[in-house]
């Protein structure tokens, strides 16, 4: 018997695997390049062959077309110009995103700052909503707060995942902790599947594309990248280097010629 969350799965994988470009920055840090123009850069990344979007529920309001990409509702958000911006607080709702026609839904979850227990009972309950409505569950789990020396710690990342896993959420997305080894770490201890985060602005592609291989090598299903997608010169191209590694499990180094041919249309 085939149930509504495998079934919205579907729609935001392919064979299993999760090529997200997140675009909720622009509550947190505004209208920066890339998502002044947000729609014209889902259309790009659509067409570049990402699995999902993922927007807060005004984009999906005003979007000017129905999308062929999966969809997910963020439903938490913080700014870079309050009191407390590491403090996520809940801003929708799941009903809210099936009636935009969201495929599923994500939070974003800060662990290690003094708001952290209001945030992990926003996680938990997220969690029954969804099962009641079979909708996926994306819980963004980060280590980031007072109370993190390391985020980059092997075992901090690992418990941070976990959290999230054990709290309800059908798929986790976390920082890369630096090399497949100490993120195999982080994976194995989760029983619920993986993707990375794209952190900040990268320096060059090889290094977007050389930190999503070895986390697939580490055994997550893909990644969720904004910013080194979103702000690229060429979110198209990029997309589909991401996808050539991700979902067609290209090497680094075949990818580069993907994103080189890409660049030259």
């Amino acid at each position: 018997m085939v149930f509504g969350k495998q079934v919205r799965l579907n729609r935001i994988t392919e064979k299993g695997r999760m090529l997200c470009i997140p675009m909720d920055h622009g509550v947190t840090i505004g209208p920066v390049k890339g998502l002044d123009k947000i729609f014209d850069t889902i259309e790009k990344v659509s067409l570049g062959g990402a699995t999902a979007v993922l927007a807060h529920k005004g984009i999906l309001r005003t979007m000017p077309k129905p999308l062929n990409v999966g969809i997910i509702m963020h439903v938490s958000a913080s700014t870079s110009l309050g009191p407390s911006p590491n403090f996520k607080v809940r801003v929708s709702s799941v009903e809210e995103a099936l009636r935009l026609g969201a495929d599923a839904i994500s939070v974003h979850v800060n662990i290690g700052c003094s708001d952290e227990p209001k945030m992990l009972k926003k996680l938990g309950m997220l969690a029954d909503e969804c099962d009641e409505w079979q909708v996926p569950f994306i819980a963004m789990m980060y280590p980031r707060g007072e109370n993190i020396k390391n985020p980059n710690d092997p075992d901090v990342a690992a418990h941070v995942a976990r959290i999230g896993a054990e709290l309800g959420a059908d798929i986790i997305k976390t920082p890369y902790t630096g090399s497949p080894d100490t993120f195999r770490k982080v994976v194995d201890g989760c029983p619920v599947p993986v993707v990375i985060a794209g952190g900040p602005k990268a320096e060059s592609d090889l290094e977007v594309l050389k930190m999503v291989k070895e986390a697939m090598e580490a055994g997550a299903i893909g990644a969720a990248i904004g910013r080194n997608v979103f702000q690229h010169d060429n979110p198209f191209a990029i997309t589909k280097a991401l996808r050539a590694i991700i979902v067609e499990e290209y090497t680094v180094k075949e990818a580069l010629e993907v994103l080189k041919d890409a660049l030259a249309k």
